[in-house]
């Protein structure tokens, strides 16, 4: 299992996180750990310090990043198996299917008219998406441990629609850098 980014700066686990406690706590261990600082002590303290200096900038990294930091969090509450294929609700496949034959039309019949229709369309579905997911991610915090699993499930979810949205955006900006 991953470390724990979150006990590592004593922060409560957050999908939204205090951004500004988690900056000035990613320097004062960074002024702590940095190995310039530690240039004359043993070896074992360098190789120590070091190791907490890298743990430092990969806490920071994902921690600063929306989506590493719920991807992070899914994985460490086991909800989230990147290699295993995970299903998506039927409702939504279907849009992306409907979404992913308009893109095969583009493939065989470019049409700008219809590039900027399906992007629209995307970027109103994932702004949907992303209004619906926020109440969730800024009640997580407060909720009781027992309904902290449903919680998980529906950002799961979310999670997992963002990315196949933002697969099918790719798509879409290598068409319109075609045309």
């Amino acid at each position: 299992m991953s470390p724990d980014y979150f006990a590592f700066y004593g922060l409560p686990e957050s999908f939204q996180p205090d951004e500004a406690a988690l900056k000035r706590l990613y320097y004062a261990k960074s002024r702590e750990t940095h190995p310039d600082f530690h240039a004359t002590s043993s070896a074992d303290n360098q190789a120590a310090m070091l190791q907490q200096a890298t743990l430092n900038t990969d806490a920071y990294r994902t921690l600063t990043d929306p989506d590493q930091r719920m991807a992070y969090l899914l994985r460490r509450h086991g909800v989230l198996e990147e290699s295993k294929q995970e299903p998506l609700p039927p409702d939504f496949l279907m849009d992306m299917l409907d979404l992913n034959e308009q893109l095969m039309d583009l493939e065989t019949a470019p049409d700008a008219a219809a590039q900027a229709q399906v992007a629209a369309e995307v970027t109103a579905l994932a702004a949907t998406l992303d209004a619906g997911i926020q109440p969730v991610l800024a009640g997580y915090d407060g909720l009781p441990a027992d309904h902290r699993p449903a919680a998980l499930q529906q950002i799961r979810t979310y999670y997992l629609k963002k990315r196949y949205l933002l697969r099918i955006q790719q798509q879409v900006a290598t068409f319109a850098a075609r045309s």
